[in-house]
């Protein structure tokens, strides 16, 4: 018998009902789309991430190396002066500039100053010929001529192009105080002291004595409304910073009480002109007392009279 080989076809795939027309009918997923344009990076930005990318996480060593020979170069500029030479270099260029174009200090007006001397103020301001009116220090300024004797407040501006005004306010004496040390003071009206220089040009103004007697604006008023007092007058004394002696012609003393003291003003006018107690032999009167005068005489005798009877 002879064998016959039979060829055998590939199985076929037996078709699934249903399934394949299924899947031949389903529609291809839409390709989604982004909403606007996105911008795509030039050249230049895309070469210089590629070199950071490439430094930063391939060569740190190299990025560390760099930074540290930056550091070494500008610290040795630094300590060779050149940093300075080239920070001045351009200060000197801008205040040539500057100078060339007529910004420069030219010259300084003063208005209010009396008793300051103009080169004092000057000296004070600080400021110097040709230098260049946008670097002045206006604040700076003002402070330093506040520190004058005789300043009481001052304003300094620029005037463009090359000008610096400057208005004083000065300070008002009002009188004369001998401090415990014996030193003549001029003081204002509350009792701040302005100076001790040119005295004899305030010998007019009231001479206040004794710690504390550099304020005595209310009895000084006071005593300059009455008219016998206030001519005689030469001189007011605080004594222990309580209460005030006047000092009168030829050394007379009033003592004046603590309290009550502007109605004892009244009393001293009235034994002034209605009893002549000055033209008597008395170096002191005591009205302290609120029923009694006390009188000392030269001779130092001490007398006594109940008030409202005759001295």
């Amino acid at each position: 018998m002879r064998s016959v080989k039979i060829d055998r076809k590939a199985a076929q795939p037996r078709p699934r009902k249903g399934r394949g027309s299924a899947r031949a009918g389903r529609a291809a997923p839409a390709t989604q789309k982004p909403f606007g344009r996105r911008k795509q990076p030039g050249r230049l930005a895309r070469v210089w991430r590629r070199i950071t990318g490439w430094l930063v996480f391939r060569r740190p060593i190299l990025i560390l190396s760099g930074v540290l020979m930056l550091a070494v170069l500008v610290m040795g500029l630094m300590a060779g002066g050149y940093v300075g030479r080239a920070f001045r270099a351009v200060d000197a260029a801008t205040a040539a500039t500057v100078d060339d174009a007529g910004f420069s200090i030219a010259q300084v007006h003063l208005t209010g100053n009396v008793r300051t001397p103009p080169e004092q103020i000057v000296a004070a301001l600080g400021f110097k010929p040709g230098q260049p009116i946008f670097g002045a220090d206006l604040q700076t300024a003002r402070l330093a001529l506040k520190k004058l004797d005789w300043v009481a407040d001052a304003d300094v501006r620029r005037r463009y192009p090359d000008d610096i005004s400057v208005r004083i306010v000065e300070k008002l004496p009002f009188a004369l105080w001998q401090a415990d040390d014996g030193k003549l003071w001029v003081v204002e009206r509350d009792g701040g002291a302005i100076t001790t220089d040119g005295i004899e040009a305030f010998r007019g103004l009231p001479l206040l004595a004794g710690a504390g007697g550099s304020s005595a604006s209310d009895i000084v008023d006071a005593v300059s409304q009455h008219r016998a007092v206030s001519a005689r007058i030469r001189a007011y004394q605080r004594v222990s910073e309580r209460r005030w002696n006047l000092i009168l012609d030829d050394g007379v003393v009033v003592k004046l009480p603590e309290l009550g003291w502007p109605k004892e003003l009244d009393t001293l006018e009235h034994l002034i002109i209605d009893k002549g107690i000055l033209e008597r032999d008395v170096i002191e009167i005591d009205l302290r007392a609120p029923t009694q005068y006390f009188f000392v005489l030269k001779s130092g005798e001490k007398k006594s009279e109940t008030r409202g009877n005759s001295a």
